[in-house]
């Protein structure tokens, strides 16, 4: 089997997601998506005639976000029209999903030289074009009396609750997060991936960190009203069911306390990001510099009613595939989904905290579902080279109660 090289990554800054508001709001997800394809060939220099496929994650694929945006964003990129595009979902999962099938099918001998990536427009280019996700759908109780699935924000409450997680170490990381962000943006650390995104006449769109929020603190957030508990107790039906009734079912004891809020969630934005990928011979053969290569990859399921909880059941599975112990990885990327997933998880594995998340995660720089899982790789990529390491892993959850998860070895 070959192996699959990491050869570059970039990813768009994020903007805050909210018309009117974020930088990027306006653009068109196909745009976006389209500028992290045109900056990969133009910081390496490969033959967009060549590409084998390019595998993009996009979660709300409805509206402006539909249509196979990897096809298209790929034309809009400028690219032969030879290089295919594929579009898929694995909600919040769908960024790591995407370099890893780009992966397999370059480890596989199929295929030489691919891209991963994501794009997620949480400004609303993708609710417009149809109902929400199956899951939250009022009429799809038949699935939901087998597996109940609340709204993801009364998981996390449900999770703190059971893993008795009070608000104040949640509240903290939430800090944690916003000051290593803030230190990774001055000192330049995010600087080697990212890249401008412009707009259609020329000027500049965003060329930073839109979201994060550097003089947040514990007392800042301690006013925050939770964001669920009203939501937890919303009617959806005509029999009154409920996200917390949902929970119930499976957790009949459990009385929910609700503890997250939006500085404790991850923040939502716009972004893109894309991995390219090559077999060595490619590689080789192109001129071609490898900076990574992929080690090992897995996908994991739990609990659909906590939904949030696969990531450390994922790492371990990807752990045992590769041959490694946690002692092996040098730093961990857990997506910031909430509070409580991050802190589980360092709880879980019994992990040194400083090895987890160093330059802050999505409760300080947001989360475009679709595109983070990528983006996140590049993060980590950008990190172990800086650092002079050797092994990254990188996972997070999604609906549904998955968990995708991936590591890489520095080259």
């Amino acid at each position: 089997m070959s192996e699959a090289w990491i050869i570059d990554a970039c990813r768009t800054p994020r903007g805050i997601g909210k018309k009117g508001k974020g930088a990027l709001a306006d653009e068109h997800p196909q745009h976006l998506a389209a500028a992290v394809l045109s900056a990969l060939q133009e910081r390496v220099g490969f033959d967009t005639a060549e590409v084998d496929d390019i595998v993009f994650g996009t979660s709300s694929q409805r509206g402006q976000q539909s249509g196979d945006l990897a096809r298209m964003a790929a034309l809009d990129a400028g690219y032969d029209v030879r290089a295919s595009g594929v579009t898929l979902d694995r909600f919040c999962g769908s960024g790591i999903t995407s370099v890893n099938i780009a992966a397999a099918n370059i480890m596989s001998g199929m295929e030489d030289l691919c891209i991963g990536g994501g794009a997620e427009m949480m400004s609303g280019h993708g609710q417009g074009g149809g109902k929400s996700s199956p899951f939250l759908d009022n009429d799809n109780f038949r699935l939901r009396k087998v597996h109940p699935q609340p709204h993801q924000g009364v998981c996390a409450d449900a999770i703190a609750t059971l893993e008795g997680i009070d608000r104040t170490a949640l509240d903290s990381l939430a800090v944690v997060s916003q000051q290593r962000a803030d230190n990774a943006i001055k000192n330049g650390y995010f600087d080697k991936s990212l890249i401008t995104v412009y707009k259609l006449d020329g000027s500049v769109a965003l060329d930073h960190e839109e979201f994060p929020r550097p003089q947040t603190s514990v007392e800042s957030l301690s006013v925050l009203q939770p964001s669920f508990a009203k939501m937890a107790d919303m009617s959806l039906d005509d029999a009154g069911t409920t996200f917390r009734g949902l929970v119930k079912q499976k957790f009949p004891d459990l009385n929910i306390e609700h503890f997250h809020h939006a500085g404790n969630s991850s923040g939502v934005v716009d972004g893109a990001g894309a991995v390219l990928m090559a077999s060595p011979d490619y590689a080789k053969a192109n001129g071609l510099k490898p900076r990574a290569r992929i080690v090992a990859m897995c996908n994991m399921g739990d609990s659909p009613t906590l939904m949030l909880n696969a990531p450390v059941p994922a790492t371990k599975k990807v752990l045992a595939k590769a041959g490694l112990s946690l002692a092996d990885i040098d730093l961990f990327e857990i997506n910031e989904a909430f509070s409580v997933v991050a802190e589980k998880y360092i709880r879980d594995l019994d992990l040194d905290r400083d090895k987890v998340n160093v330059n802050g995660g999505a409760m300080a720089l947001g989360h475009p579902i679709g595109a983070t899982g990528s983006m996140l790789i590049g993060t980590v990529l950008d990190e172990l080279e800086r650092r002079g390491q050797q092994f990254g892993l990188v996972t997070m959850c999604a609906a549904g109660g998955m968990a995708p998860a991936v590591i890489i070895e520095r080259i």
